[in-house]
């Protein structure tokens, strides 16, 4: 199971994933991008089962409705990806009175986890991969300033990089709490990507990822670790931090514990069911 796998990274791990002969269930927002998605998958990998799961990360409820959808019509999760992400260029807040993007790429994956958390577990072995980015660098989570209004930063970049680290320290946290269960718990970087992503925030964004351009990787060779996190016989320690296949030591604020506790306790909070 694959969120963002319309486009970028999650399209070509779904791609390659199929090819290996996985069955897949691809969540998107939109079912004409599902379609487009299910088509390419389909032509590179014939014989592919692919289902497709709509819902909008952005809304709670839906996340919900989604992690219900899932446990009534799968008997068995082998591997959660939590791949869907984004970055706003001004701050805005969801129907849940949340911020965006930490909504998006936080609480999202959080949730979506924590109510299919048994149906891993009973899945067992299976594996909860999370696309996190050498983006937390230098981030702290503003523990005192969750809803960002004093520390979005400019153009969101300060955002999307606490809530890169809030994927490192979710997994950190998870991997902690499914021990000994069988389930495990990774999330990685997949480097700078040329995809679609950040290209609908406006002129200066577009400018900005058109600069860089040349300096990006594709979208295959940024979903290959995902793919390798997915499908390898032995992908590491749980809870690691992954760059090109390989376990990296994240910052400091990544590896503190006392953090990733406390993260979880108010993810639980700002996700409970009213």
């Amino acid at each position: 199971m694959i969120t963002g796998a319309t486009a970028g990274i999650g399209l070509a791990a779904a791609v390659e994933l199929a090819r290996r002969g996985a069955k897949l269930a691809i969540v998107a927002r939109s079912l004409e991008r599902a379609d487009a998605a299910v088509h390419r998958i389909r032509a590179a990998a014939p014989q592919a089962t692919v289902d497709v799961l709509e819902a909008d990360l952005a809304s709670q409820r839906s996340v919900r409705q989604l992690a219900a959808e899932v446990r009534e019509r799968y008997p068995s999760v082998d591997v959660l990806a939590n791949n869907a992400g984004a970055v706003n260029a001004g701050r805005e807040l969801t129907g849940d009175s949340i911020e965006r993007t930490w909504a998006v790429n936080h609480l999202a994956p959080f949730l979506l986890t924590t109510l299919l958390e048994e149906r891993l577990k009973q899945s067992a072995p299976a594996r909860v991969i999370t696309t996190a980015s050498d983006a937390h660098r230098g981030a702290h989570i503003p523990f005192d300033d969750l809803a960002a209004e004093r520390s979005y930063g400019l153009l969101g970049f300060e955002r999307y990089g606490q809530t890169k680290l809030a994927n490192i320290l979710f997994t950190r946290e998870l991997a902690r709490r499914l021990e000994g269960t069988g389930v495990s718990a990774y999330c990685f970087h997949p480097g700078l990507v040329n995809t679609g992503f950040n290209h609908n925030n406006g002129l200066l964004m577009a400018i900005g990822m058109a600069i860089v351009r040349p300096f990006s990787r594709t979208p295959e060779k940024g979903a290959e670790t995902l793919v390798w996190l997915a499908d390898s016989a032995d992908a590491g320690p749980s809870g690691a931090y992954f760059v090109d296949r390989t376990p990296v030591q994240p910052t400091a604020a990544a590896q503190d514990d006392a953090a990733a506790r406390r993260l979880w306790e108010v993810s639980e909070k700002q996700t409970a069911a009213a």
